[in-house]
């Protein structure tokens, strides 16, 4: 029995390869648009700079995301990053004072390279807008200024189907927040974190 049930196995498997090898490459092409769903966690960098004279660093996290992409030429599409929102650890001189919250949402220009595979590798650049809320700590009223800056991703596409797709991805935004204490400046505080996600994607 257990050499039916592995030989079973063995020949859906290879099957089911041979039914995606033999798939066309999935097109990107102009008019299209995909939806995404996935998950993302967001890494600030390691030295966050300096807050009220301490050393500052940044929690990471996990969020459920989504991506919308319409395709304004074939394979180059604009794209737009949307999450639910992100909770950070506030940490001055190796302590834990607090947290925040925030919402990245990002517009990028995106570029799929063309490949006679199942495999569709991609770039991009764009804006990133993070607007942070419910900042908490014991110090005082905290509060950080919404930010703007720069953002890149790098990825690739596994075609899984004729419109559906597995995508990994990796993102760099330039985050950075002027932070205030009770109405005084204490510093800002630069986040530039580092994102991978993972996600299904489906062309429409």
């Amino acid at each position: 029995m257990k050499i039916v049930t592995h030989n079973l196995v063995s020949a859906l498997a290879l099957g089911a390869l041979s039914t995606a090898l033999a798939m066309p490459a999935m097109a990107q092409s102009q008019g299209d648009w995909t939806f995404g769903v996935g998950i993302i966690n967001v890494n600030p960098k390691s030295d966050n700079g300096s807050l009220a004279g301490a050393a500052t660093t940044l929690g990471d996290d996990t969020q459920l995301s989504l991506t919308g992409e319409y395709f304004i030429r074939d394979n180059l599409g604009i794209e737009l990053l949307a999450a639910t929102p992100f909770e950070h650890n506030i940490s001055l001189g190796g302590t834990e004072i607090g947290s925040t919250k925030h919402l990245p949402p990002t517009v990028s220009l995106v570029y799929h390279v063309p490949t006679k595979g199942k495999i569709t590798p991609f770039f991009g650049v764009g804006v990133n807008y993070t607007t942070f809320f419910e900042e908490t700590t014991a110090l005082g009223d905290l509060e950080l200024d919404d930010s703007f800056g720069l953002a890149a991703t790098v990825g690739a596409d596994w075609q899984i189907s004729d419109r559906g797709a597995l995508r990994v991805s990796v993102r760099y935004m330039d985050i950075k927040t002027d932070a205030t204490l009770d109405g005084a400046s204490i510093g800002t505080a630069k986040i530039d974190p580092i994102s991978v996600g993972a996600s299904y994607v489906h062309r429409f």
